[in-house]
């Protein structure tokens, strides 16, 4: 598919209000991409089966980014794991199925690095998926997104479709969510010590032991993978579909840290000079999930944008949207 083919294709992007979604929305129109097909939760109901058969027989889009989820991190995870199993088995499933009955010539899924297993050998490779026991703290989520995964495989094997799924690293960036409930572990960590710099604290409180390690991609970053991958031409990408085992991408740094590292780095950019005080009583997650991203480097695409030039980026749009500027 041409530059050209991509710019005059009908995408719809669903999610795009989300951290990955408009990241995606932005870098199509940067593109020269404005035929998009974009839905609020207040238009579409992506749960509703109907609802959703009846916007695509209306908008009838030839490309689909499916990046609409509900998602979170340790605590959110653990604490409404009903809610993200089926909240994400509803979305994906419908927006698949519709997308191939109404004759979708690609979809990108996009899943979550969580779908490996917790002790996967390190980088993780994608033919790693399914071979051991997932996290725990997450397992409901990441169960959802390989259902995902194999449903793509199922319906490119059976109807003759050409689904991708891509696995992103840990995701940052403008947009994300800050809140303290249910947010990862970047913007969290933006909040807390921003918070803990206006108020004059002498300390900050992280949970866990800050040993795990985890690898962190800007969204910025995705979204030009994503659109990289949706303009490979038609054979490349049509190969890649047919001969790919599973059917599926790792997107990421090809390099992690330490949460104990992360913390550092995001004190020093926000400026903050009390102490890190790591709570050892909480669950550290997964020890280590740093991606292979061999598949998408013979691809031909890199990431641009540095863990600390990202950090500081995304904490003055932080300061910027929250009304919390010092």
């Amino acid at each position: 598919m041409s530059d050209k083919l991509l710019q005059d294709s009908r995408i719809y992007v669903a999610g795009h209000r989300g951290l990955v979604g408009s990241a995606v929305v932005r870098k199509l129109q940067e593109t020269g991409c404005n035929n998009l097909v974009l839905q609020t939760h207040r238009e579409l109901d992506l749960i509703d089966q109907s609802a959703v058969r009846i916007f695509f027989e209306r908008e009838q889009p030839e490309i689909v980014v499916l990046a609409a989820a509900k998602v979170g991190g340790i605590l959110a995870n653990s604490t409404y794991p009903g809610e993200f199993i089926y909240e994400n088995l509803m979305i994906q499933t419908n927006l698949i199925h519709w997308s191939y009955k109404l004759g979708v010539k690609r979809l990108l899924f996009l899943g979550s690095s969580c779908i490996y297993p917790k002790l996967a050998p390190q980088p993780m490779k994608e033919e790693y998926l399914l071979t051991g026991s997932l996290e725990p703290t997450n397992d409901a989520y990441a169960v959802a997104k390989i259902a995902g995964i194999k449903m793509c495989e199922a319906y490119n094997q059976q109807f003759g479709t050409s689904y991708l799924s891509v696995m992103p690293t840990n995701l940052y960036g403008p947009g994300d969510n800050f809140d303290l409930a249910d947010s990862h572990v970047l913007p969290a960590l933006i909040r807390k010590f921003h918070e803990a710099l206006k108020k004059g604290a002498s300390e900050v409180v992280v949970w866990g032991t800050g040993a795990p390690r985890r690898e962190f991609l800007h969204v910025d970053d995705m979204a030009e993978a994503c659109v990289y991958l949706m303009g490979l031409p038609d054979r490349q990408y049509h190969e890649i579909v047919k001969n790919l085992k599973p059917c599926l991408i790792n997107i990421g740094m090809g390099r992690d840290i330490t949460i104990k590292e992360l913390a550092a780095l995001v004190k020093e950019v926000v400026g903050f000079d009390g102490k890190i005080v790591f709570e050892t009583s909480k669950p550290d997650g997964t020890p280590q999930k740093l991606l292979d991203i061999s598949r998408m480097a013979q691809l031909g695409w890199q990431p641009k944008i540095s863990l600390r030039q990202g950090i500081s980026e995304t904490y003055e749009w932080y300061k910027e949207n929250n009304g919390n500027s010092i």
